[in-house]
């Protein structure tokens, strides 16, 4: 009578031979990580104002997106003393929301701070086009040069 071998059988040889990785791959592996670090690291370390610049900016177009919701809904943007606050809870004053979204506009339920840590300006109507949306940039002040610069919705980058 013949000896049936298992349908799945891998001798014991083979599975010790690949149990790993030798030295020189962990070397090799090391070795284009360090590259990829030393080459990729400066150019995002070496522009932080730059990349938070770029941040406002996507921050100012996920506001206008959801204020553009906010209009669809309710036939009027948020005025500005009702401000960006009529994105995440109905307003109480002035023209009210009456088919104000349950949820809110923006995720998270709560508008979202400058990268700096400071808070938008909303201005409705705006001076630049139907609303105005800035972040006063590094200095959290009104205007300025170089990394203090403004981040309008306005202003094309």
């Amino acid at each position: 009578m013949l000896k049936r071998q298992p349908l799945f059988h891998t001798p014991r040889k083979h599975l010790h031979s690949e149990q790993g990785f030798t030295l020189i791959e962990l070397l090799v592996v090391l070795v284009i990580i360090g590259i990829l670090a030393g080459y990729v690291g400066p150019k995002i370390m070496g522009h932080p104002e730059e990349a938070k610049r770029t941040m406002a900016a996507v921050q100012i177009t996920s506001i206008e997106t959801a204020i553009e919701s906010y209009k669809l809904d309710n036939g009027a943007y948020p005025t500005t003393e009702q401000g960006l606050q009529a994105l995440v809870e109905a307003p109480t004053t002035g023209r009210l929301a009456k088919k104000w979204r349950t949820g809110g506009y923006l995720a998270k339920g709560k508008v979202p701070k400058d990268p700096w840590g400071n808070d938008f300006v909303y201005l409705c109507p705006g001076t630049h086009s139907d609303f105005d949306i800035t972040s006063y940039g590094g200095d959290g002040q009104q205007g300025g040069e170089g990394d203090d610069v403004d981040v309008n919705n306005w202003a094309a980058e």
